[in-house]
């Protein structure tokens, strides 16, 4: 295998993940990022599973009317801001046109194999390097609250006996012995599916050590840099232009999760990514016996709380808002909510930090990685809730394409092509 000089556009998770595993094949690997340092955007306080049995797109049959309920809930996970935005409406018709039982069954497929096998290399990867990152490997619960919610899960679970992924579906009792602080709460959930392959930790922190890895070996970080556009010539990618002046390399990847579509969009490459914005809250533990002792999903709000070390974090909520970062006092009340009312003593609420992130969502939910009609420049974003879940496969995936290796699993249907026509 040639040694080729690669250009990864982003630091987040995702970028840093593509890095690793770029370095790892042998390759020299410079990233640029207007950060100060990696991490700093999406991936700075997101829910913090590694939820592979989770990966589910959006899209799905009957999910228009549900959006429609979510947006009456006082406590609503769903918040649509009227926008003057045409990208946004080619985005939301070809999501409804994901809506389909076929659609969502072919669309899980692809996430579930690529998020099972991005586990796999991120225990690899823990096993090879020692990183450390408040991780948890003792599953994750999703927490129905009523007995139409229980009655749903055989829906979900066909792609889980397909991909052959251990489950268990529990009844209130099963739920406070896999939680024991929801023994606090008896009487506010009927039951759960609990998945205990699934994993969690901080995927800030992670990032941030897993960079310092990366440096150890050979890959330059140049953060604080302005990315201003992607130079090509006779169909080839020449060089990035920059505040920094002009950086340039054999091949380049971008992996900048919402704000891809308008760098490619001077090339003529029509990235089906939109900004779908989420809240989290970090509270410190005041209880551990009050606590979540892994990840608890609140499937009415769809809101996660997670056990981060001495933290509890709680992510959540979906705001259609275009690029605004506005942190609102609403979000906010909701995960507060949702925490409080199932695990009351196990953190301060008025203590905790608020944030918000820009997630990079398709309309099929299934993130976009690998080639695109330069064959010089790549992609890997568009990987929505799940960046931290898909990080290491779909790095290792990227890296193995560039080096002109066949992947381990199979990766043709992750690439734009599949968005043709």
């Amino acid at each position: 295998m040639t040694m080729m000089r690669v250009v990864v556009l982003g630091s987040g998770v995702v970028g840093v993940a593509s890095a690793w595993y770029l370095a790892q094949a042998g390759h020299e690997v410079t990233v640029l990022d207007r950060q100060p340092a990696p991490g700093m955007e999406t991936s700075f306080a997101n829910a913090g599973q590694v939820s592979p049995g989770y990966s589910a797109p959006w899209a799905g049959p009957g999910i228009p009317v549900k959006a429609l309920k979510w947006l009456m809930m006082h406590h609503r996970p769903l918040v649509v801001w009227p926008l003057l935005d045409t990208r946004l409406y080619g985005w939301l018709a070809r999501l409804l046109a994901n809506c389909t039982e076929d659609a969502y069954n072919l669309n899980k497929s692809r996430m579930v194999r690529l998020a099972e096998y991005s586990r796999d290399c991120l225990r690899d990867l823990r096993g090879a390097t020692g990183i450390q990152y408040d991780q948890r490997t003792q599953g994750t619960l999703q927490l129905f609250r009523t007995q139409k919610q229980l009655d749903l899960v055989p829906n979900d679970t066909t792609v889980l006996d397909q991909f052959q992924v251990p489950y268990e579906v529990l009844d209130a009792a099963g739920c406070a012995a896999a939680e024991p602080a929801l023994r606090f709460v008896e009487g506010k959930y009927v039951g759960g599916l609990r998945l205990p392959g699934d994993e969690t930790g901080d995927a800030f922190l992670f990032t941030q050590r897993l960079a310092k890895l990366a440096e150890a070996a050979g890959v330059t970080f140049r953060q604080g840099i302005t990315i201003q556009a992607i130079e090509t010539e006779a169909g080839q990618v020449t060089g990035i232009a920059t505040d920094q002046g002009r950086v340039t390399a054999d091949r380049y990847v971008v992996a900048l999760g919402s704000f891809a579509p308008s760098l490619m969009r001077p090339l003529r490459v029509h990235v089906p990514v939109y900004p779908v914005k989420g809240y989290s809250l970090t509270l410190p533990v005041t209880d551990p016996e009050g606590a979540p002792v892994s990840t608890v999903m609140d499937e009415t709000f769809k809101i996660a709380i997670t056990r981060l070390g001495d933290r509890i974090r709680v992510g959540g909520t979906a705001e259609i808002a275009g690029f605004s970062t506005t942190l609102r006092g609403p979000r906010r009340r909701t995960l507060e909510h949702s925490v409080s009312d199932l695990f009351p003593r196990g953190g301060d609420v008025t203590q905790a930090s608020f944030w918000t992130g820009l997630r990079p969502m398709t309309p099929d939910g299934t993130p976009v990685v690998g080639p695109t009609r330069f064959p010089n420049l790549f992609l890997n974003t568009g990987h929505g809730t799940l960046g931290w879940t898909m990080a290491c496969g779909s790095g290792r995936v990227l890296a193995d394409l560039m080096s002109g290796k066949a992947p381990d699993i199979d990766a043709s249907d992750l690439a734009l092509t599949r968005y043709a026509g």
